[in-house]
């Protein structure tokens, strides 16, 4: 008698929807044999989907008593759901040390014989919270500090203009001067309230954009203004693909971080040994907020300067906070709100002697 063909469950069919996760997830066995993998596991173990599917996850756990006790415990329908720390091996190239992941066990349907483990990389966990934080202050102080300049600007004109007649009323010459004082504070001013509005001010022309020629602008723009005493090297990956964007937001947004780069390396550069270096690479299966991207372009901007100071490090994107004299504290806000109107992050890792700021922008 013919054997019917075996026709996977309406669950099982859809099983490839896991793939649009930004988390690690199998579907296995009480046993531990996996029946299926999503896409950022077979990535981030480093095998195919066809490979890990013909083993067991317990393979790969670094407790695998703990992971096969809580499917056991599923399975005989002790618990729905069971949560733990542990961490992943992994067979990538260079992977020496596991990845510490937090394990989410649940039941899936109503026979116990197929269970789903989702793991969430710790760093990648944190990382997102300080990723939503951060978008959810940068996005209220945007709207404070806009609703504050235009509080600012009307009141400035009339300062600036009533200045200018008080000039032409004076009868001394020598009297003048504390006009042309008032006059030239309040266009301070109001150069500094542009500044705050720019953003909100430009349209977003979005055409194709290389990142190599963004940065081959800004390494022009920059040795023009430092002709002596400052390298500025490429490292530069010829295969990253272009992208929709604003071209000239992303220059300013680069040549921000670098002008900001070329200030702390101010001693540096009177020796004649300061050094940026632009680097770019592709980053796959990258998590930006909560979503994941296949490709994302990583532009690295790192410096040999003294590094951002300790207490500066937690609020350096916050406007008007600068680490230097007379600094107005916009650059790094600007930049900031560059990058994230191409969905992307960016992000200071400093230390002495080494400060990279990194640019995370998503590729089609």
């Amino acid at each position: 008698m013919p054997t019917r063909p075996v026709t996977p469950s309406p669950s099982e069919r859809h099983w490839e929807a896991f793939d649009q996760l930004a988390t690690m997830v199998a579907v296995v066995r009480p046993d531990g044999q996996c029946l299926f993998v999503n896409s950022v596991l077979e990535s981030v173990i480093g095998l195919s989907r066809r490979t890990l599917t013909s083993r067991s996850l317990l393979e790969w756990c670094r407790e695998p008593a703990q992971l096969l006790e809580a499917l056991q415990a599923l399975a005989a329908n002790q618990f729905s759901t069971r949560r733990f720390e542990s961490a992943l091996r992994r067979a990538v190239v260079g992977a020496t040390e596991p990845l510490p992941v937090h394990f989410i066990v649940s039941q899936i349907d109503h026979s116990h014989e197929r269970l789903l483990v989702e793991m969430i990389e710790i760093e990648q966990q944190t990382r997102q919270d300080r990723e939503e934080r951060v978008a959810g202050q940068s996005q209220v102080t945007r709207e404070l500090i806009r609703n504050l300049a235009h509080e600012i600007k009307n009141p400035l004109g009339g300062i600036r203009g009533a200045a200018q007649l008080l000039a032409l009323e004076l009868p001394s010459p020598e009297l003048g001067e504390y006009t042309q004082v008032i006059i030239h504070e309040a266009d301070r001013l109001q150069a500094l309230v542009d500044r705050l509005l720019a953003p909100h001010r430009k349209p977003h022309i979005v055409s194709d954009v290389n990142i190599h020629e963004v940065c081959e602008r800004v390494r022009s723009l920059v040795l023009a203004e430092y002709p002596r005493g400052l390298q500025v090297l490429r490292d530069y990956d010829a295969s990253i693909p272009e992208f929709r964007g604003d071209r000239e937001q992303l220059i300013q947004a680069v040549l921000n971080i670098v002008h900001n780069a070329c200030q702390a390396l101010a001693e540096q550069i009177d020796h004649g040994d300061a050094r940026i270096v632009l680097r770019t690479r592709v980053s796959r299966q990258v998590t930006i907020g909560k979503q994941r991207f296949r490709l994302a372009l990583e532009l690295h901007i790192q410096d040999n300067g003294p590094g951002v100071p300790e207490s500066l490090r937690d609020r350096i994107f916050y406007p008007l906070v600068s680490g230097r004299e007379g600094g107005s504290g916009l650059g790094l806000t600007l930049a900031q709100t560059f990058v994230q109107q191409h969905q992307g992050t960016i992000e200071c890792d400093s230390e002495p002697g080494r400060t990279v700021f990194k640019i995370v922008i998503p590729l089609p």
